[in-house]
């Protein structure tokens, strides 16, 4: 007689659930990630002009790295890792820095070293802030942190809505077509989230991403595939593929197996460079401060309570050595992706062996190039009609955690300030423009990082209130 297999709950950190729901929630960590990951090495080698084969590699060991560093926060070795669902992938934090790399320096594989060195010093620095974590946890009550998680949802609500329309690197964006794929997407994901059970509504994102693809494939045989519009730049009438439209060829062109490489573009002298090492080594305090979000917004929104010392401290070294470990194969900075937080608050999925699979599916998408071209190839529209969701669950989260204690005047004042003045500025970078470049560096981009310092300030400025409101 075969024994009876005993299953754990998808909603506990440990136990393992069935195989083939494991598979399915770990495929929506997947699918959430999967672009944001690689459009950082796509924007910064491009801005380096990098040629199309070295590109490929990176983007290989991207995915590679991807999986491998999410292993590592989900199970730990020592101090590294944070034993919670924290999916780790490509920081598109460091696209403006990097960016502002490349214009000064020049283009090339020399300046992608260089900022692939600065990257290997910046995840060593980060590695040893986080072993200090536990003497800073003062500076990062719940109102903080609260306040950090809600500044990240904001952030990426923006990216949702662009994908929502298509993209606006794509000259339909906002295109009826876009709009339809974008709601199918989102009404399938609240209709299999709230009016189904079992497997239906807990895979509901995944499910409501299928649909988008299944749309997409028939819109693609019912209606015209391109478009044409005039390029303000030049005036003249340029045809394009519609960006709903999916793209078999990215499958079709992929290889079936690719070993990825070590180092693939060698290591110079030449690319030891304080103009790149100095700013990228600032983005890595930046990166320390999302990820103290993060993993909070993850602990609050997935198991209902605080991030321990032991945790912060965790996922900030990982985010640092993995970082490092990452420069090795020629792959930018990874830290916790938001976008994965986002969908744990929404879902309450937090099963360690669920989200390693996953990884495990990144780790082979990073040997087998057609696997990621499937997902590669998925429009932006049905991924923003998850992400609209998800990102905004993110906000949820970091509300929750402001308002455990109660709601007292001065919540208010340090929440409206820190979001108002803080992520106002970091928002609209422009109004830094006259300042001196490293503060445009420190708290322009996405309002994260002015966001948090403020609150950090006002929280130990502002007396405690005796009675809450």
């Amino acid at each position: 007689m075969q024994k009876k297999q005993n299953y754990s709950s998808p909603y506990k950190l440990e136990g393992k659930i069935p195989l083939g729901q494991a598979i399915l929630y770990g495929l929506q960590h997947v699918m959430a990630m999967f672009v944001g990951n690689l459009t950082p090495v796509l924007l910064i080698t491009g801005a380096c002009a990098l040629d199309g084969g070295l590109q490929l590699q990176i983007i290989q060991n991207a995915m590679l790295m991807a999986g491998v560093i999410t292993l590592l926060q989900l199970f730990t070795i020592g101090p590294v890792g944070a034993k919670l669902p924290i999916v780790m992938g490509t920081s598109s934090g460091f696209i403006g820095v990097c960016s502002g790399i490349a214009a000064t320096m020049g283009q090339g594989i020399v300046t992608y070293g260089a900022i692939i060195f600065a990257s290997f010093i910046g995840g060593l620095f980060e590695t040893v802030l986080g072993f200090f974590l536990k003497p800073l946890r003062r500076f990062f009550p719940a109102l903080v942190t609260g306040t950090v998680v809600m500044a990240i949802g904001l952030s990426l609500i923006s990216v949702g809505i662009n994908s929502f329309g298509g993209g606006n690197n794509n000259g339909d964006f906002g295109s009826l077509p876009n709009l339809f794929v974008g709601t199918v997407v989102l009404v399938t994901i609240i209709l299999l989230k709230h009016f189904t059970k079992g497997v239906t509504s807990t895979a509901s994102i995944l499910i409501g991403i299928i649909v988008g693809y299944i749309v997409c494939g028939i819109m693609g045989i019912i209606l015209p595939t391109t478009y044409q519009y005039v390029d303000p730049a030049t005036q003249e009438t340029v045809t394009k593929t519609c960006s709903w439209v999916l793209d078999f060829s990215k499958v079709s062109n992929a290889s079936w197996f690719a070993v990825p490489a070590f180092m693939p573009f060698g290591f110079s002298k030449d690319m030891i460079d304080l103009r790149a090492i100095i700013p990228i080594v600032i983005m890595f305090i930046v990166t320390a401060v999302e990820t103290v979000g993060d993993t909070s917004a993850i602990t609050e929104g997935g198991l209902g309570r605080e991030a321990t010392d032991k945790e912060l401290s965790g996922s900030v070294i990982c985010d640092g050595l993995g970082s490092s470990i990452a420069s090795f194969f020629g792959v930018l900075p990874n830290t916790s992706f938001s976008q994965n937080v986002g969908l744990i608050a929404m879902t309450k999925i937090v099963n360690l062996f669920a989200i390693s699979t996953g990884a495990i599916f990144l780790v082979l998408c990073g040997l087998f190039p057609k696997l990621a071209a499937i997902i590669q190839m998925m429009p932006q529209s049905v991924l923003g009609g998850a992400a609209v969701m998800m990102f905004a669950s993110i906000v949820v989260s970091g509300i929750q955690l402001v308002t455990k204690d109660g709601v007292s005047n001065r919540t208010v004042t340090i929440v409206s300030v820190a979001l108002g003045l803080g992520y106002g500025l970091g928002a609209n970078a422009g109004i830094l423009a006259n300042l001196p470049q490293f503060v445009e560096l420190i708290f322009g981009g996405s309002g994260i990082v002015p966001a948090a310092i403020i609150a950090m300030i006002l929280n130990i400025a502002i007396p405690q209130d005796k009675e809450t409101a």
